[in-house]
């Protein structure tokens, strides 16, 4: 679990901000702004909140700018990501010329409002947890091209990163474990196959399928969808051998219970697939 700040290489920045710009750019020009707005003019604009929460992604949102013309536009920072920000508050302050702040707006806002957005919601369920033992970790459900960004906006919030590929730890799930037959048999085969860096993590339905598992010579284990009273059960029956971690229905109403179980960690899918984006606006500064 990393939760780190460090912002993601630019070697994997730079295509999805490329790729976003042209998304606009494919058929070569900004019609709109190169007819309206002289070349040689610039301008002063701010990046402001509109209402409130935590920044994220400011890095990537601002790169738009350099990929359109490296080194034109200046920023200025006043809010920070993993920062949170009040409406009406100025996130950043931008000069350079007028063509490029306006042709890479969208681009930047996008990536920006997205970002801060999952940031916020992660820092909900954070400061619901508060006192408690859990984590909040995300999951794989991620818009696609942009998971680097998003579980980075993620640890913006205050929460940490559970695996970000199929590639980097094992997680055994109930279709893994219809298609090996037990626990014993998936855990064995992955023991066969894996190196002995990889981690192993078991999701199971029942406690009785958790005690099979704990059996094995595993890492973690994934309690799926089980309420609190059944989480308190499983945490006692682990008894802090492996991590435990609580998956599946997690909503702000239930999060507190379920942190209050004892379990180590509590993902949630939504912070990646349906968060809000926060509403942040690009205003030319007259």
């Amino acid at each position: 679990m990393n939760t780190s700040l460090a912002h993601p290489h630019r070697l994997v920045v730079e295509p999805l901000v490329r790729a976003a710009l042209l998304e606009d750019l494919a058929h070569g020009s900004d019609l709109t702004t190169d007819a309206v707005v002289p070349a040689d003019h610039r301008a002063r604009a701010v990046l402001a909140a509109r209402s409130p929460g935590v920044v994220a992604g400011l890095d990537a949102a601002l790169f738009a700018f350099e990929v359109l013309a490296p080194g034109s536009v200046r920023a200025a920072i006043h809010t920070a990501d993993g920062e949170r920000v009040e409406r009406d508050a100025i996130v950043a302050t931008l000069e350079g010329p007028a063509r490029t702040l306006l042709t890479g707006e969208r681009t930047c806002l996008n990536l920006l409002c997205r970002l801060s957005g999952i940031a916020t919601a992660t820092r909900a369920l954070v400061d619901l947890v508060a006192g408690t033992r859990a984590r909040i970790v995300d999951t794989r459900k991620t818009t696609p091209g942009l998971r680097a960004l998003e579980k980075y906006a993620v640890r913006c919030g205050g929460g940490s990163n559970h695996r970000f590929g199929l590639d980097d730890a094992v997680l055994i799930k109930d279709n893994h474990l219809a298609l090996a037959g037990s626990i014993r048999e998936a855990v064995a085969r992955v023991r066969a196959h894996s190196g002995h860096m990889v981690k192993i993590e078991v999701e199971v339905d029942t406690l009785d399928q958790l005690r099979e598992a704990l059996e094995e010579r595993i890492d973690a284990v994934l309690l799926d969808n089980m309420p609190p009273d059944r989480l308190r059960d499983a945490v006692a029956i682990v008894s802090g051998r492996i991590l435990t971690e609580a998956s599946g229905g997690i909503r702000p109403e239930t999060i507190r219970a379920i942190a209050e179980s004892g379990v180590d960690l509590i993902s949630a899918g939504y912070l990646t697939h349906s968060a809000t984006a926060l509403d942040i606006g690009l205003d030319i500064a007259l």
